[in-house]
Order: structure tokens, then C-alpha cells, then sequence
């Protein structure tokens, strides 16, 4: 048996204009799992896809077992044992649980057709072993991004691959999702399989990685032991300089009421009576756990959900926001939770998913649009946000998670808005671009402006908020200034109401 279960051997790929990977080595153990590290744009996505076969490397060698490999195409991976878990879902989100399984690849009866009897079945014998609770008919549409999450987790297990991409897996899995997800990883572990774990949540990457691989600008920077690598280091290879901090120091101070919520209620969702206040400079953190509200809160407010009751004062003026166009118009933004599905417009360049929510503002005279100012303001946002991109005609799908978020925060700067709602804003985003983020919060707050941010990781909140309201069961649960809270406090206020 080979030392290694999979070798990546001086791996290159160049995109027009950009040297995405400079001849990048990479090497993963038996039962073992080894994290793939990098800022947004370092080149782990791109090096994954060249060993799922979804890119043409240019050149190098991928070993699987100690024979070369060369896959044409993802199903060609899986069928050799590699499986990927993207962290952009991509599921056909009108088909069932089991169809998503077992696309493709349908259990086949005697008679010689689709058995969707023995693909339930299967489906429930792979949910079983790891302690999944999902009905294989329900239709994926219906179910949480987290629990969506948690259905192509097991397809990868399903295909009983030798090794497993994951990335980013527990972006959008809560506490109790995330130790199941852990408890998989270890059986898996045990079974000899090879786990590539991509994250960004630098105490996950302690407590669950064999290894530490950290790339920068396309290239292999460094291999480690995990314990080897101290959290300082690990940042330090990444961003190619010293981060001391791992949040700005907000300055400004906090002023009148900008925005009032009273008794607010969701017509179609759980959204029960929430009732709370924004002023001005003011960051406020909502917390809570999976399925406490926190984002349909925010989609109420914006109108993407109806509203069945409730005030919504914006300076002293009672607004209705029936849909997110009115809202845009009252002075509010929203960045939502999944990019790709609801946040970007992938096959368009950045420069149109730049300037989309503020076009008026470059309007000639009846349907025409100033093209130079349009080109002028996103290589304005480019720079301010520090995107990583060949040009503003680069289409966004071919960015990073992380850039494409930067596009979207620019986008909606460009908007002036009084009231910003963030939902998981670094969601998938390394720790360098996290910062440059917390930056941007804090100056918009200092210009007057009222920030909430939705985040399922404490230490965010408690490290960029000023104020914490926890949510639980779609209501308040509790209000906490950050200087008087804990995490164990912020707990039991979001298990009060579950």
C-alpha cells in the first residue's frame, strides 16, 4: 500500500490573465484528515477542482492509491472514489431527498425500471448509520440550508469514496449538526478514508485536523502537524504578514435611535412578536440557534417575507416595507445568507452585479445607462474592497466565495443605505477578508449608519457587535450589551423558548 492515499504533485492552472496554481504539491494520508488552508483566492477551490476533474490542470500528476489518475469529469471522480462537497449547494431543489441521493445513479429493480422504493430505503440505511433525521420523500426546497448541507454530506458518504473533499461543511450547520458532522468525520477516519477538509474557523481546524496545508497567491506555502501549527502561525502563513488582532477596534461612539421594530410578527413564518431598536453607529449581533428566526427576522423587515403585524420606524417615520425594492427605497439593504442562490448573478461580470441596486444612478436619459461611470464606480468597489479579480468584466461565478461576497457588500454600499442587514457576512470568508469586512461594518456605522448582523459564530458577535439580541422559538429571548456578555449567557437565552 502507498504511503500516501492521494498525492497532487505539482499541480498548475492558469485562467486568462491570472496563475491560479504555481506548481502545488499536496498529499493526504489513510485515515487521516488533512485541512487545505488560504485567504479567499489562494487557489484551494481551484486545486480541488483539478482533482475532481471539474478544471484541466496544465500540468502535474494526482496519485489515488499510488496509481496516476486522471479524471475527465466529477463523475469519473466518484467513480474512482473521490467525492467533493461544494460549499455553494448545487441541488435540485424541486426532487426529493432520495432523487438528490440517487440521481443518476437510481437502485434498479428486476422489471428494469426505477426502483424509488429501494432508493428510499437506501436512503434511510445511509441517514441511519449517520444518525440523520430526514425523510428521503421530503422535497429539498423545504428543508433548512443547514439540513441541505447535512442531505450532500451523506451522498459523498453514499458513493463510498476513498477520499472526501469537504468545504467549508459546517458554513451553515449549527452546534449540535456540527458534532454530528464531526462524529461522521471520525467514523469515516476509522474506515481508512482520507478527508480534505477546507475551513476557515481556525479552532475547527485544531480540534478535528492530522495535518495543516496552507496556500497562498496559487502556491504551497507550508505542511504541518496540526499541533505543530499554532493559530498565529497558521494566520501568519496565510496573509503573509501579522495579524495581532482578529477584529478592529470600533471607535465610534453610538448615538440616536435610527430604527424601531415594534411587535413585529411574519405572516407565513415563526416570527412572533419581536420588538427591538437600532441607533445610530450602532452594530447589533443577532444570535440564536438553527432555526430560531434570525433570518426570516431579517427578511421581514426587508419584505422578502409578509409582515401579519407590526411597526417599522425608520428616523421617526413609519415605513412599510412590502417588498425588498420598496425597502431599497426606504433606505434599507439586505446581503443575504446564500450567495450564490439569492446574492450574485452568476454568469454576469462584476461590474453589473456591482451596480444592479443603484442604477438609477447612472441613468442618460430614458433606458441608457452611463457606461463610464458604471465601469469608474466598480473599479472603485474593487479597490475598496480589496477584491482579487483579472478585471471588472471577470464574471463573478469565477471568483471565490469570499470575493463574490465583497462584490455584493460593494454593491449595495453603492446604495447609501441607513439601515444595513447582514446575514452571515463572512460566512466561508478567511480570516484576512473576515477583518477587512469587520473594518467596513465599523465605518459604515461610523458614518451615522445602523448595522445588524446575523452570525452563528460567537465569537464574531462578541468581537464586532455592541449590543447582542439572542433570538429563540422566532422571538426575543434576550438583550445583552457585548461588554456584560458571555457565551454561556447567549446560550441559555437562545435554548429559552426551543
Amino acid at each position: 500500500m502507498s504511503k500516501y492515499l492521494l498525492e497532487m504533485n505539482n499541480i498548475t492552472k492558469t485562467f486568462p490573465g491570472v496563475k491560479a496554481l504555481d506548481g502545488v504539491s499536496f498529499r493526504v494520508r489513510h485515515g487521516s484528515v488533512h485541512a487545505l488552508m488560504g485567504e479567499n483566492g489562494a487557489g484551494k477551490s481551484t486545486l480541488m477542482k483539478c482533482l475532481f476533474g471539474i478544471y484541466e490542470k496544465d500540468s502535474g500528476e494526482i496519485l489515488l492509491d499510488g496509481k496516476v489518475v486522471h479524471f475527465k469529469n466529477p463523475r469519473d471522480a466518484l467513480d474512482h472514489g473521490v467525492a467533493m462537497v461544494h460549499q455553494e449547494l448545487n441541488q435540485a431543489l424541486c426532487r426529493s431527498v432520495s432523487d438528490n441521493i440517487w440521481l443518476g445513479r437510481y437502485p434498479k429493480s428486476l422489471a428494469l425500471f426505477t426502483a424509488d422504493g429501494e432508493a428510499d430505503r437506501k436512503t434511510r440505511e445511509i441517514f441511519a448509520s449517520l444518525d440523520i433525521d430526514v425523510d428521503p420523500r421530503e422535497i429539498m426546497s423545504r428543508l433548512s440550508v443547514s439540513t441541505r448541507q447535512t442531505v450532500e454530506i451523506a451522498k459523498a458518504v453514499s458513493y463510498g469514496a476513498k477520499v472526501i473533499v469537504l468545504d467549508e461543511p459546517t458554513s451553515s450547520l449549527n452546534g449540535e449538526e456540527t458534532e454530528r458532522l464531526f462524529r461522521i468525520i471520525e467514523m469515516l477516519k476509522n474506515k481508512g478514508c482520507g478527508i480534505i477538509y477546507i475551513s476557515h474557523k481556525m479552532e475547527e481546524i485544531r480540534r478535528i485536523s492530522d495535518e495543516v496545508t496552507v496556500m497562498r497567491d496559487g502556491r504551497h506555502v507550508a505542511t504541518d502537524l496540526t499541533e505543530a501549527m499554532p493559530m498565529e502561525r497558521i494566520i501568519s502563513l496565510m496573509v503573509g504578514r501579522e495579524l495581532k488582532e482578529r477584529f478592529p477596534k470600533k471607535q465610534s461612539p453610538v448615538g440616536n435611535v435610527i430604527l424601531e421594530v415594534k411587535n413585529l410578527s411574519g405572516e407565513y413564518n415563526h416570527v412572533r412578536d419581536v420588538s427591538f431598536t437600532l441607533r445610530e453607529g450602532e452594530v447589533l449581533g443577532v444570535a440564536g440557534l438553527g432555526g430560531a428566526g434570525r433570518t426570516e427576522l431579517l427578511e421581514t423587515v426587508f419584505g422578502i417575507a409578509k409582515a401579519a403585524d407590526g411597526e417599522i420606524i425608520l428616523r421617526g417615520r413609519h415605513v412599510k416595507n412590502r417588498s425588498p425594492a420598496e425597502a431599497k427605497r426606504n433606505g434599507f439593504a439586505l446581503i443575504t445568507e446564500e450567495r450564490r442562490r439569492d446574492g450574485i448573478f452568476g454568469i454576469l461580470p462584476i461590474t453589473e452585479n456591482t451596480v444592479i441596486a443603484s442604477l438609477k444612478n447612472y441613468r442618460a436619459g430614458g433606458v441608457f445607462l452611463r457606461d463610464k461611470a458604471m465601469r469608474r464606480e466598480t473599479d472603485r468597489m474593487i479597490g475598496a474592497m480589496k477584491v482579487k479579480t483579472p478585471g471588472r468584466k471577470t464574471k463573478i461565478r469565477s471568483l471565490s466565495g469570499g470575493n463574490q461576497q465583497k462584490v455584493i457588500l460593494g454593491r449595495w454600499l453603492l446604495t447609501d443605505p441607513d439601515v444595513l442587514l447582514l446575514d452571515e457576512p463572512t460566512r466561508g470568508i478567511d480570516v484576512g477578508a473576515k477583518y477587512e469586512i469587520y473594518t467596513l461594518i465599523h465605518s459604515l456605522a461610523a458614518r451615522g449608519r445602523g448595522v445588524i448582523v446575523v452570525s452563528s459564530e460567537m465569537p464574531e458577535l462578541l468581537g464586532i457587535c455592541d449590543r447582542i439580541m439572542v433570538m429563540s422559538g422566532g422571538r426575543v429571548a434576550g438583550d445583552i450589551p457585548v461588554s456584560e456578555a458571555t457565551q454561556e449567557e447567549i446560550m441559555r437565552l437562545a435554548a429559552k423558548y426551543v
